[in-house]
């Protein structure tokens, strides 16, 4: 089976191979595709080299299914070329998230509405990956009426540019031409992910208030966000606030938590248990904790929730797209 991942050698492409390697997909040829500047490097694979190619040449390889990851534009021009010859993508650009053609899929929440004429198909945005796969379980139990979500997430999030800034402020280096955020982010919290939009929300903010309404496929969630840029490199961490419709028992929640795929609650304050990004890295799952009730408002829920934004909250999520596919023979 062969697999184009195309913006492969980039930071999220670049886990993509990673997961697929060990999540054992059954590959038999990467197809790494980049920009032209990239053509001709080699791109590792379980121990093999494999030769990046243009998209052209990719598309004529005949890949079974192309990952994507190589930002919006990229996505918008290529994506329906290898849509019209047949071949699945996924997505993990913004470009195709709203679009009411497209699915936007969490694999937990709402895989099953996939059918093989889903030919491009959306990856959402990584803060809003892991708070979704908390709330589909808590949803169908007790029915969501509204979500208070603030982040604290991860420069990875911006990319390798982001990384190399926090650590060259963290080493003295403040050169401003090196910067990707408008003020320095080691030793600091930026209320700033994305652009400003006319509401004064940001786009990221807005990105998860549209988004958890169409993967849950309920418009009557009401979601309002801040995202906030920290200091860190593991993950994302997000601060939920959930109001339902009908009460809940705090153990009852707890068991259904833990017994959700690809969840793992670690709530267990007097011993200092609860996730962090630094227990997250590099691993597929998402973590719950500080499972407590809202005191000030009935019916309502305060959860801690932590997961790897460059594995589930965008690699890993689109294998699992792939492996879903591949699993209900959705692909060629």
């Amino acid at each position: 089976m062969k697999i184009a991942v195309v913006g492969a050698t980039g930071l999220v492409g670049t886990e993509i191979l990673k997961v697929l390697a060990e999540r054992n997909f059954p590959v038999t040829e990467i197809i790494p595709v980049a920009s032209e500047k990239s053509i001709g490097k080699q791109v590792e694979f379980k121990g093999k080299q494999f030769t990046v190619v243009g998209y052209e040449d990719a598309i004529k390889m005949k890949p079974a299914v192309a990952i994507f990851s190589a930002g919006g534009s990229t996505s918008l021009a290529l994506a329906p070329k290898f849509a019209e010859a047949g071949i699945p993508v996924i997505d993990n650009s913004s470009a195709w998230r709203m679009d009411p053609t497209k699915k936007l899929v969490v694999p937990e929440v709402n895989a099953d509405t996939l059918t093989a004429e889903d030919k491009i198909i959306a990856n959402p945005n990584c803060s809003t990956i892991q708070m979704v796969v908390v709330m589909k379980p808590l949803h169908d139990k007790y029915k969501i009426k509204r979500v208070v979500v603030s982040t604290y997430q991860s420069v990875t999030g911006t990319g390798k540019a982001a990384v190399d800034q926090l650590f060259a402020e963290r080493g003295g280096d403040d050169d401003a031409s090196k910067k990707v955020y408008p003020h320095k982010i080691d030793l600091n919290v930026l209320p700033h992910i994305d652009v400003f939009l006319d509401n004064g929300y940001t786009k990221e903010e807005m990105k998860m208030t549209n988004e958890t309404k169409k993967i849950m496929g309920d418009d009557s969630i009401a979601v309002t966000a801040t995202t906030v840029r920290i200091p860190t490199i593991g993950g994302h961490s997000e601060a939920v606030n959930i109001e339902f419709e009908n009460d809940f028992d705090l153990a009852e929640v707890t068991k259904l938590l833990s017994e959700t795929e690809g969840v793992i609650v670690q709530d267990d304050p007097k011993n200092f248990v609860y996730p962090m990004p630094i227990n997250a890295h590099g691993k597929d799952e998402v973590f719950v904790g500080r499972i407590r009730r809202d005191e000030s408002q009935a019916k309502t829920l305060n959860l801690w929730i932590v997961a790897d934004n460059l594995r589930k909250g965008a690699a890993t999520n689109a294998v699992q797209i792939a492996e879903y596919l591949l699993r209900n023979n959705l692909l060629a």
